[in-house]
């Protein structure tokens, strides 16, 4: 009959199904895949040469009113817009300078029209930058932009040029002279970032720091059982109660003569720089751990002044170990700082480090609140 062919498609079982488990799509929320250490070194930029170029002016018009039963009409082209600005805007979004391209330029004007129009203006080309980024020029700093939101006009664009109108004067009632747009500014740059957090963890390499950061907070530096050093700073957000955030900086492990620029001493220094409170981390299973906060100590003072005298706390890391239970008794008398002893691995001790980070922040949010600033938040 003709609607057996209907017949067997509806009782047909369909080719796929949406409540089997093995048909269904999956759509549970993939998980973002780890990068590791290697790959954050392609990821991760702090220094870039960016060459900027402001939009050219447009070239004044040039023409004459045309109308019926007026002969002479006069002049009428309107100027040129402007060219327009290259800025650089700090946004708290941006982490890094990698997203940051070599060359930009900003839109150009318009020509003038007829009937006295003006031509328009170029529109502004907005770079973001991360929050904490210097601009230089020729080994000088021109722009530090440490607040989300700042601006800094990069390079200005041109002026539009002037049409016929403009010329026109009692001597020369019918000018023919125009004035082309001038080009924009020209400038080649030189971008730096310097990680800005709360709180620095400062040490020497394989002192545990990236550990204490993933103990801390969900940031996900790469770690291992052999030794290594982290390549790039990591920023991590440690979460309170009262949904305050301190952000604490996994510094690269310096070495000693970092002051004199060995093993990229002076692109881990940098980033330090802009830390409120550091954070000593010191290895513990070593001999005489306290002669680390000294070689720490000197390294900073030498990179600037004053830098080592900034509140801090010293953290004696892998107290789990045999070796540095007797190595944190002695520690405590070497030292005229506060020692908290923690473990990253077993997670011992975190607490009491948590709460003396909080105290560390409240103590500088009141500072600058006193001083009329307005502290960091992330």
């Amino acid at each position: 009959s003709p609607w057996k062919p209907l017949l067997l498609l509806l009782l047909s079982p369909p080719a796929f199904s949406t409540s089997c488990a093995r048909c269904a799509k999956d759509r549970r929320l993939r998980q973002k895949r780890a990068i590791s250490e290697r790959q954050l070194t392609r990821y991760f930029v702090d220094q870039r040469k960016v060459r900027v170029v402001g939009g050219r002016g447009g070239d004044g018009g040039h023409s004459f009113h045309s109308e019926p039963r007026k002969v002479f009409g006069g002049p009428d082209g309107g100027n040129g817009g402007d060219g327009g600005h290259v800025i650089f805007k700090a946004d708290q979004q941006m982490k890094s300078l990698s997203s940051v391209f070599r060359f930009y330029q900003g839109f150009h004007g318009e020509r003038g029209g007829s009937k006295n129009c003006y031509g328009a203006n170029g529109a502004h080309m907005y770079v973001k930058v991360p929050v904490g980024t210097l601009v230089k020029e020729d080994g000088e700093v021109v722009a530090d932009l440490t607040q989300h939101g700042e601006e800094y006009i990069a390079a200005h664009g041109g002026a539009g040029g002037r049409g016929n109108r403009f010329f026109l004067s009692n001597e020369n009632r019918a000018p023919k002279l125009f004035t082309p747009g001038e080009p924009g500014q020209e400038r080649v740059l030189h971008l730096e970032l310097k990680t800005t957090a709360h709180a620095g963890l400062v040490g020497f390499p394989n002192a545990g720091k990236s550990s204490l950061l993933r103990a801390i907070s969900r940031a996900k530096p790469a770690v291992a059982a052999y030794p290594f050093t982290t390549l790039n700073p990591h920023v991590g957000i440690v979460h309170y109660q009262d949904y305050e955030q301190v952000a604490v900086a996994d510094i690269p492990g310096l070495v000693k003569g970092a002051h004199q620029n060995r093993g990229l001493g002076m692109a881990f220094l940098k980033h330090i720089e802009r830390c409120r409170f550091l954070l000593y981390v010191l290895d513990l299973s070593v001999p005489q751990p306290w002669s680390q906060l000294q070689d720490l100590k000197y390294e900073l003072e030498a990179y600037e002044k004053s830098l080592s005298e900034r509140p801090c706390v010293v953290i004696g890391n892998k107290v789990d170990l045999a070796q540095s239970r007797i190595n944190l008794a002695l520690l405590r008398e070497q030292v005229a700082e506060r020692v908290i002893a923690v473990s990253a691995l077993t997670g011992e001790n975190l607490e009491e480090l948590l709460l003396h980070l909080r105290e560390l922040y409240d103590t500088y949010v009141k500072t600058e609140q006193s001083q009329g600033q307005s502290p960091v938040k992330w």
